[in-house]
């Protein structure tokens, strides 16, 4: 077991609760294996509006809906939305707003553009009775308790298990049977505690990563959303310019950068690696050379110079596990750099 520091800071000791956190909020929502969430009926189409980790979470969440509810989903920045001309309406539409604090002010903006227009809204935040909650339809509190640390971790680690019972609850409203996924969502404390007993080879990994002026993190699918949460926490926490590829899209062209020095390449996947992921892996080793590190199954198809893994065959939860392993990356590669991981230079946080 790796041995923390006595003097932890905020945010490892926010990563330290989510195992305990995802238990309250099953234990809230799912009591007796039914899904004790409001939502309402006869719904085909969502668009989810967040901005921040919260837009990773809303990314994620709409390749579920697509692939669980077999609803149309679109995830969106409040500030992207809050310049659009039009704003889809019908009965069938339900627009989602995530939030940790409740009081993000370009997400409430965009929530009172969407009330303007008269469609369904439903909020998903860390804060009852803030400012997005009372002006939404319905609501879902994420339990979480006060977030301290700058960078998000357990208020987006609980707005991700509450977003994907909301998907289950709306699967189970189309008369679809979920049973199985929910009684899946009992093993991610485990997980979680898997993805904690890894830290002593994350400090390792972080040593070597924190080497590097530029990361780029891949990935494919619905780990796009992990790839992209990894490159915010990494940025905001060491200050290291990172960026973020669907791996497919970044062969087209993106992949010159590698031409340069002092790159180094993540790919991220909750999934079985894919014959292409695959094929352009290996192809970027064979004409770049880059440090690869996989963090997801590799089954030895990569050379990678470091692999992060947690054994599960079951994406969903998975998912979980990965999403710690990646916060305690970005935490131990910032305090490798002696930076401020609870206080980034330059960023403010509303935790009321």
């Amino acid at each position: 077991m790796f041995s923390r520091s006595k003097n932890k800071t905020e945010m490892e000791k926010e990563i330290y609760e989510q195992s305990k956190i995802v238990q309250t909020i099953l234990e809230a929502y799912v009591p007796d294996g039914n899904i004790y969430i409001d939502t309402p009926q006869n719904i085909d189409r969502v668009i989810i509006i967040a901005s921040g980790s919260s837009y990773n979470c809303a990314r994620f969440t709409a390749e579920l809906f697509g692939q669980i509810a077999k609803i149309e989903a679109r995830a969106i920045y409040s500030s992207e939305f809050l310049l659009e001309t039009t704003i889809a309406n019908s009965e069938n539409i339900l627009y989602i707003f995530i939030t940790q604090s409740g009081e993000t002010t370009d997400t409430n903006s965009a929530l009172l553009k969407a009330k303007e227009a008269g469609v369904k809204t439903l909020c998903i935040t860390n804060k009852e009775n803030s400012s997005i909650w009372n002006a939404s339809e319905y609501h879902i509190a994420c339990h979480a308790g006060e977030e301290h640390s700058i960078a998000a971790t357990k208020s987006l680690t609980s707005q991700l298990l509450c977003a994907t019972l909301l998907v289950l609850r709306m699967t189970q409203n189309k008369g679809m049977n979920v049973s199985d996924v929910l009684r899946d969502l009992n093993d991610i404390p485990d997980i979680i505690e898997k993805a904690y007993a890894q830290h002593k080879k994350i400090k390792q990994i972080a040593c070597f990563i924190a080497k590097y002026k530029n990361i780029i993190i891949t990935a494919d699918g619905a780990s796009y959303a992990l790839a992209k949460e990894a490159s915010l926490k990494i940025k905001e926490t060491s200050y290291i310019n990172t960026s973020s590829y669907i791996l497919g899209e970044f062969m087209h062209g993106h992949v010159a950068v590698l031409n340069n020095n002092n790159n180094a390449l993540i790919y991220i996947l909750n999934d079985e690696l894919s014959y292409n992921a695959a094929k352009n892996l290996n192809n970027i080793k064979t004409s770049y050379n880059p440090p690869i590190c996989i963090i997801g199954n590799r089954k030895n198809q990569i050379k990678s110079t470091y692999n992060l893994n947690i054994d599960c065959s079951k994406p969903i939860i998975k998912t979980f596990g990965l999403l710690v392993l990646i916060q305690l990356l970005a935490l131990e590669t910032a305090l490798k750099l002696h930076r401020n991981v609870d206080k980034p230079h330059g960023l403010n946080k509303v935790v009321k």
